[in-house]
């Protein structure tokens, strides 16, 4: 075996990408990207040197003089080394900041840069200690002008730099260690390990190559909070470890003793607002529409339930009532293969973020709502408002009432339209100008005093204030939109926050296109055309994002067109064989190529039985791929024009010529002259032109002499060319079952009686092969 050992020695500087120019690249953990000459340079640098021992031989012939024999080729390859270009495994750099002397090392994405130019993740960036303000951006967009040539202070050495090259910094090849030890200190106390602990490792395992001694390791948990962690030590030891293909033991130490007490504290505190206590938010659960639910929820959490049947004919109307008027929100998205994700303040489909008028929120979907088209049930979630970097109060649960039920069609029987909505009032009431309520006639002018002197009355929504409460004070309306209103400052930010402030889709990152002025249209994205849409895959049957690019029209067109989203298009491509004709059909024309089988059904005709009314056999002979007169195009047909198939003539048949039929004619007397007076002899007979059949039904015989049985047989011989009228020949007891079989399937009433024969006959009597072949094969009577 060859020993093989992998030098690489290579250095060069590069210039800091700004990151907004590799926003779309999404680099995370220690990852960077280098130009296409890098890799050619690492090339070069790497020397793999290979020392191959000579091979041994079993003959021992020498020839002095042949410099092409065996003695003289050994010691020509004692003296040669052959050397390979070869990388090691992992890449590795690393990163030097020649400014401040930090340093950090890092694994390689992929070889995609600018050349002279180096794109850095927000790990190294903070790391190497390079703010973004410090970056300059070497490519202006196309539309900027300049006047004049750019002025430049040569009086500072660190400016020429900077204007003239960029940011700078050093890559160097560097080879590290595997790591088998990692000690951790969190930066925080109250970190929970069964927080991050899982998304730590799959944080390591997909974006991390190596590990730098005091670098910051930030985690991001499931609900956007940031975790972030000091390495502290290694082993072995050193400035760095490599984290790939080797088994990591991590050890999580606090800081100091208080930090792990204060860490203590905070996860009893949190346990006892676990969900499901009495101090945190309900556990979510399904529901119906005959019984109310009653729950709690803390600011910034989720209570979850599902819905999994309603009255579809009629709007579904969910109610949720709110104790003490708190900012609780009520967000609701139908479960459907385009739609998995539960609902959340940027994702829904149906929400009420409004606040709440007289403690009730409601949300109506109409039955005709296109949402609800494949919908397996609805998701709904009550979220506890919750601002960001505004102080909520999360000690107390806000408590709710959350019901579902069926609302009446407007304008039926028990919903009618009323035309005249106006209030009646008595004779002895009188309107007040200022408050717009009736009081009674004798009371007004003392009632309309005091009102105008301590109410006021909105003039927009015409509620009632006390001129010096702090309702009125905090009381705003949106200029924009007009139904949004209310009477405290927290209503006024939360509706900033929801409709006026800029949200960035977390899928398709922070670029201008996929920036949004309000929530509600954030939401619509991450429901619609956004890449990170979960969906269920037809095709892969998993749980898996939509892909696909929002910007191009051409995509969406395909989309709405194929009804297809870009992942089920690729993985569609996949071909597989049609279970019917055996043709090779792509995944995503499977459905097309189906309905084609489905059309051809309909126009195919009804297959030919056998006259013979005990036989179970087709004329023409049935494939198991629907093949009807399989058999005659074989050269397998029935031979004859008797209406018989080949097995029900084969004893009448005899190698002689005979124009007009007469011998055939006597044959089938013979044979029914046999049946009557002998019988066949077969216990599973059932044919009542048989004396065995007729005595296993338990009838009396028809004629046991020539004399008594020549009158019966003579009508049947009359109509042997007649290919309506029946034959009674004795067949075998399997197409004896068949035919019975067949019966009892033709009366279900779905197929015709000539199509459950050739089920039968295909499959062999299976009564389950034979539905399943009906099903693939066969028109029903109900697409006629």
């Amino acid at each position: 075996m060859a020993e093989q050992s992998v030098h690489l020695n290579w250095s060069a500087p590069f210039n800091v990408t700004h990151p907004s120019r590799i926003a779309s690249k999404d680099l995370q953990g220690d990852k960077i990207l280098l130009p296409q000459s890098a890799l050619e340079q690492l090339l070069s640098a790497s020397t793999t040197i290979s020392t191959t021992p000579s091979n041994s031989h079993t003959f021992t012939a020498f020839d002095p003089y042949n410099p092409y024999s065996v003695a003289a080729a050994r010691r020509e390859r004692s003296n040669f080394r052959e050397t390979t270009q070869q990388l090691p495994h992992p890449l590795m750099f690393q990163l030097i900041n020649q400014t401040n002397g930090n340093s950090v090392f890092a694994g390689i994405r992929e070889f995609s840069a600018n050349e002279g130019e180096v794109a850095l993740s927000p790990y190294l960036l903070e790391a190497l200690g390079i703010h973004e303000d410090d970056i300059k951006d070497t490519s202006p967009p196309a539309d900027t002008q300049t006047d004049g040539p750019e002025v430049i202070d040569l009086t500072e050495e660190d400016t020429i730099n900077q204007t003239t090259q960029g940011y700078q910094i050093t890559v160097k090849a560097r080879q590290l260690p595997k790591g088998t030890y990692l000690r951790l200190r969190p930066l925080q106390a109250g970190y929970n390990p069964d927080d991050w602990k899982s998304l730590l490792e799959r944080q390591l395992r997909a974006s991390y190559t190596t590990l730098t001694k005091d670098s910051i390791l930030s985690v991001t948990g499931v609900k956007g909070e940031e975790f972030r962690f000091l390495v502290d030590k290694f082993q072995p030891e050193g400035n760095g470890i490599c984290v790939v293909d080797t088994d990591l033991e991590v050890d999580i130490e606090p800081l100091n003793e208080e930090q792990a007490r204060e860490t203590l504290r905070q996860i009893a505190e949190k346990a006892q607002k676990a969900p499901g206590t009495e101090a945190g938010s309900s556990l979510g659960h399904e529901i119906d529409i005959w019984k109310d639910v009653h729950g709690q929820v803390l600011a910034g959490d989720y209570v979850d339930y599902t819905l999994p049947s309603w009255d579809r004919s009629r709007p579904l109307a969910i109610e949720l009532s709110i104790e003490d008027d708190q900012e609780v929100d009520l967000l609701i998205s139908p479960k459907s293969n385009r739609q998995r994700a539960l609902p959340r303040d940027s994702e829904h489909v149906f929400a009420d973020f409004s606040s709440p008028k007289d403690g009730v929120k409601r949300v109506i979907i109409q039955p005709t709502n296109i949402e609800l088209e494949g919908a397996e049930s609805l998701l709904i979630a009550v979220y506890g408002s919750s601002i960001p970097d505004q102080p909520t109060s999360t000690a107390t649960p806000r408590r709710y009432t959350l019901r579902a039920k069926a609302e009446e069609v407007q304008g039926s029987a028990t919903a009618p339209v009323v035309l005249a909505s106006s209030p009646a009032k008595n004779a002895d009431e009188e309107q007040c100008k200022n408050c717009l309520q009736f009081v009674p006639k004798r009371t007004i002018v003392l009632h309309e005093n005091f009102c105008v002197r301590n109410n006021v009355v909105c003039p927009h929504c015409k509620n009632v204030f006390q001129k010096s409460s702090e309702e009125w004070a905090a009381h705003w309306h949106c200029p924009t939109h007009p139904e949004a209103y209310g009477s405290t400052p927290l209503s006024k930010s939360k509706h900033d926050y929801i409709q006026h402030t800029t949200h960035v889709c977390p899928s398709c990152g922070p670029s201008s296109p996929f920036s949004f002025p309000s929530m509600t249209e954030l939401a619509r994205h991450r429901t619609t055309v956004c890449p990170g849409k979960i969906i269920l895959c037809q095709f892969c049957h998993l749980e898996v994002p939509q892909e696909g690019d929002p910007l191009d029209p051409a995509s969406e067109a395909e989309t709405v067109i194929s009804g297809l989203t870009a992942h089920e298009r690729a993985d569609g491509a996949r071909t597989t064989d049609c279970h019917l004709c055996g043709a090779i059909v792509r995944l995503r024309d499977m459905a097309a190529h189906s309905t084609n089988h489905e059309l051809d059904k309909v126009s195919r005709p009804k297959p030919e039985v056998c006259r013979d009314e005990l036989c179970g056999r087709t004329l023409h002979g049935v494939g198991p791929r629907g093949q009807i007169n399989g058999g005659t195009r074989m050269g397998q047909g029935p031979g004859n024009d008797l209406g018989l198939c080949s097995l029900c003539f084969s004893p009448l048949y005899v190698s002689m010529y005979d124009p007009e039929g007469k011998a055939l004619r006597r044959r089938i007397e013979r044979r029914y002259l046999a049946q009557l007076m002998t019988g066949c002899g077969k216990k599973w007979c059932q044919n009542e032109w048989c004396k065995t059949g007729r005595a296993n039904k338990g009838l009396e015989p028809l004629g046991s002499s020539a004399a008594a049985a020549l009158p019966l047989v003579k009508p049947l011989l009359e109509d042997i060319r007649d290919c309506t009228k029946p034959m009674h020949f004795c067949v075998d007891e399997a197409s004896q079952r068949r035919k019975e079989t067949a019966e009892m399937l033709a009366a279900e009433g779905a197929w015709e009686r000539e199509w459950c024969i050739a089920a039968l006959e295909a499959e062999g009597g299976d009564l389950t092969k034979a539905r399943s072949w009906l099903a693939d094969w066969a028109p029903t009577k109900f697409g006629k």
